[in-house]
């Protein structure tokens, strides 16, 4: 069993930078992959980045150059640095967690809202 906890949600400006953060805790953390989704207001949830045990990432068109996703095994951490945010990338933004094909493991979300 994995817990997540996510923090670092906020308000900023469009162009602004906000930095992410998830603590997971459970056993054999280095072997997951990690990753975070979001959901825009009235929007379906949608895959954001994610960052295997290797150190290897992969991230949506929409944020490619802006957000970069990393991770700490040491720590059980997990990060997501967004920079040039756009207010489109507004909505709850969800640390997830998975040793297979999908993600079984979800934190509660933080909120991150973009003004224009």
């Amino acid at each position: 069993q994995v817990q997540l906890v996510e923090s670092g949600g906020g308000l900023v400006q469009a162009g602004g930078s906000l930095r992410l953060s998830c603590a997971a805790s459970g056993r054999f953390f280095s072997r997951y992959k990690m990753g975070w989704f979001r959901r825009a207001p009235g929007k379906e949830r949608e895959f954001v980045a994610s960052i295997m045990w290797t150190g290897s990432t992969i991230s949506a068109d929409s944020v490619k150059g802006r957000f970069t996703v990393s991770r700490d095994n040491a720590k059980n951490m997990v990060y997501l640095q967004m920079n040039s945010l756009k207010p489109e990338d507004t909505g709850i933004y969800y640390c997830v967690a998975g040793d297979g094909p999908t993600y079984e493991f979800w934190g509660q979300g933080t909120q991150v809202t973009v003004s224009s």
